[in-house]
């Protein structure tokens, strides 16, 4: 168990948590159609009281994946978060409308009316998944950034700044790049198709889950052509490489070269897509099938789990820089010490035990499928 293992483990705990992060993005993509999927005032209720016994694992998760990367990538989260901070706070703003949504929405006082709120909850379900397919889509089309580690021992320098924007977008310069529009829709589009699954299996409403249906075709359509057409991209272009030195250099067909040099990945990456295809399939073609959510869930956890994993191991910058080429972060220049990985790594024997727990919890909430009798709770948002 030497540095470069802890380095890879902790990419794949990193990796792992941002696929986890995306299945529970379905919170986002329902609410995104509260108002097609509900359509009735009772629908629209039935449909926030699905989403609503959920968002914190989602919101709780995206916590846990910067603190996560914060620990183990350090480098990257002054980068980033440092860096392209307005990205990151109009993500995170709209985070916040979200939980404000749902606890003040049906309050006595709210002088704004419930329909503010569930617009709230529709840009949430919007640019949250938007903006961050497109902050992942970074990892592979780069950002504009530079690092300049020798401030650090610079004793002219007052502050240090190891990093800095090159430009004073701050992080929104990444949505001019066609690209990162695309997986950014992308994994929008998908974030949809997750709510309409996971409603469709959560509700016990024949309309609601007609509607899907429908809705389903239409969201899943959009989906695949802009996802296939990402791939085809992702896997022909050229690639952020690391050579023995730590030198970043451009290489042909990187991404490709990655599969072909990690066979197991590419394995994985096909059983993922087919599993979100299977998923819609079984939703779409046999009517009383609701478990396309299961299928779906599974498939998109692996899927992004391999495109992360592209991302990072096998020699690859994972952050490259449009800048700079050689300030593009590894997870060789960009990690914790070797103490602190070892020290979080023995720590890290404790998630299968939280995760135990949320999987006890999620099962004991979903239990008794959602009807109409519940939104009559005191309770119910």
């Amino acid at each position: 168990m030497d540095y470069t293992f802890l380095q890879h483990y902790w990419w794949f705990i990193v990796s792992l948590l941002g696929a986890l992060l995306v299945f529970l993005l379905f919170v986002q993509g329902a609410n995104s159609l509260i108002r097609s999927l509900g359509w009735t005032e009772e629908g629209k209720r039935l449909v926030i009281n699905s989403t609503g016994r959920k968002w914190e694992f989602t919101f709780t998760t995206l916590v846990t994946f910067g603190g996560a990367f914060f620990a183990s990538f350090p480098l990257f989260y002054s980068t980033s978060f440092g860096g392209a901070y307005w990205l990151w706070m109009i993500i995170l703003f709209t985070f916040v409308l979200q939980a404000v949504s749902y606890e003040f929405q049906n309050k006595l006082g709210n002088f704004l009316g419930p329909k503010t709120f569930q617009w709230f909850l529709v840009l949430n379900g919007l640019l949250g998944p938007l903006l961050l397919g497109g902050a992942v889509a970074t990892f592979f089309e780069g950002s504009n950034f530079i690092v300049a580690k020798e401030n650090l021992v610079d004793t002219g320098v007052i502050t240090p700044i190891i990093s800095r924007w090159a430009n004073a977008s701050h992080g929104l310069d990444a949505l001019l790049n066609p690209w990162v529009l695309v997986f950014g829709l992308a994994v929008m589009f998908l974030a949809r198709i997750l709510g309409i699954l996971y409603v469709m299996n959560n509700i016990n409403d024949e309309d609601i889950r007609s509607r899907g249906s429908v809705r389903l075709i239409g969201t899943a359509v959009p989906f695949l052509i802009l996802f296939v057409a990402y791939l085809i991209h992702l896997l022909l272009k050229d690639g952020y490489a690391v050579d023995e030195t730590g030198r970043i250099y451009m290489e042909s067909y990187k991404y490709l070269n990655n599969l072909l040099d990690m066979p197991y990945i590419a394995c994985f990456l096909v059983l993922g897509i087919l599993n979100v295809l299977w998923g819609i399939g079984i939703t779409i073609f046999k009517k009383d099938n609701n478990n396309g959510i299961m299928y779906a869930g599974v498939g998109t956890v692996l899927t992004v789990l391999c495109l992360l994993l592209l991302a990072g191991w096998n020699d690859t910058a994972y952050y490259p820089s449009t800048a700079d080429l050689q300030s593009s972060l590894t997870i060789a220049n960009s990690c914790s010490s070797e103490f602190t990985l070892r020290t979080m790594f023995y720590v890290s024997f404790l998630v299968p035990f939280v995760l135990a727990y949320i999987v006890y919890a999620w099962w004991s909430i979903d239990k008794k499928k959602l009807d109409k009798q519940e939104i009559i709770d005191d309770h119910a948002y």
